[in-house]
């Protein structure tokens, strides 16, 4: 009796240990008697005892890899340092278990060494400024020689590019000499704008005292224009009523007399007397004759 009660409690201890409970994002590798059997994804598991095992545990996460700085030499024989990160994902548990030895050393190596190709074939300012194609070229390297192994490479980063010192300088004068040369422009399109504005407003200035004056002379001509049809509407009513009336030679005469008076009173240093103006001087003297003697 109590060696069936041992027997049992060994059969249970051996069931529970034969158990395997799959997390999310986990793959469980089982291999029989040395080679691989299958693959667990998540839920509950048993395996056969003595002759299964649990051969690797593989995280289905995106995982990243920051690997150090590696030196590198331009196209223009310039040595810098750059680190890149690596955001990969292991899609197939099996090969990344027998694919190959040290994934993660293989996929560092591999990294190492697709830079240092493709910054070989470009200059320095278009390893600055290409970090876009460089980041897309190594990931499409990485991504299929990494595909025997199971893994997946979503993305590559250059995390840092470190030129020499030497350069560092060189590119620090550069980029200060370009601010000073676009803060130049910048003022003297400033001052450009400012001469244009100032010039348009004496332009328009000019012009609005160009057109006040127009307008002033024109009133000024229009008024005295308006001033002479009215004398000249007043003389003509004048001569019509005259008309009407009829009026004598004698009269006519002393009109003349005092259109000559208004005319003497001028700045004419010489007046020449009309006959007609003399006869009609006669005339009246007589009448003031006859009026003396009558008195």
């Amino acid at each position: 009796m109590y060696v069936l009660a041992v027997i049992l409690l060994i059969a249970i201890i051996i069931f529970i240990r034969c158990i395997r409970i799959v997390p999310q994002a986990k793959a469980y590798v089982i291999e029989r008697l040395g080679a691989y059997k299958t693959t667990w994804d998540v839920g509950f598991k048993v395996k056969a005892p003595f002759i299964e095992r649990v051969a690797k545990v593989v995280s289905l996460k995106e995982q990243v890899a920051d690997f150090p700085p590696q030196p590198v030499i331009t196209k223009d024989n310039v040595t810098m340092q750059i680190d890149t990160v690596v955001y990969f994902q292991i899609t197939d548990p099996r090969l990344y278990t027998y694919g190959i030895e040290q994934p993660m050393l293989a996929i560092e190596n591999l990294s190492a060494t697709t830079l240092r190709n493709i910054i070989g074939e470009l200059e320095l300012d278009q390893c600055l400024t290409s970090r876009d194609i460089i980041n897309s070229k190594m990931r499409s390297i990485l991504d299929e020689a990494t595909d025997p192994w199971g893994i997946k490479v979503n993305r590559v980063e250059l995390k840092n590019i470190l030129p020499p010192k030497e350069i560092q300088n060189a590119m620090e004068k550069q980029m200060k000499a370009e601010r000073e040369r676009r803060e130049a422009i910048l003022r003297a399109e400033g001052e450009k704008r400012a001469a244009i504005l100032e010039a348009e407003g004496e332009k328009e200035a000019a012009i609005l005292r160009a057109d006040a004056k127009k307008q002033q002379q024109i009133l000024e001509a229009e008024g005295e224009a308006e001033a002479i049809l009215k004398v000249q509407t007043a003389t003509a009513e004048g001569i019509r009523r005259i008309n009407e009336v009829a009026p004598s030679e004698a009269v006519i005469k002393l009109k003349a007399m005092e259109a000559f008076a208004s005319a003497a009173n001028g700045q004419a240093t010489k007046i020449i007397i009309p006959s007609e103006i003399q006869s009609v001087a006669g005339l009246a003297a007589g009448l003031l004759e006859s009026v003396k003697e009558e008195k």
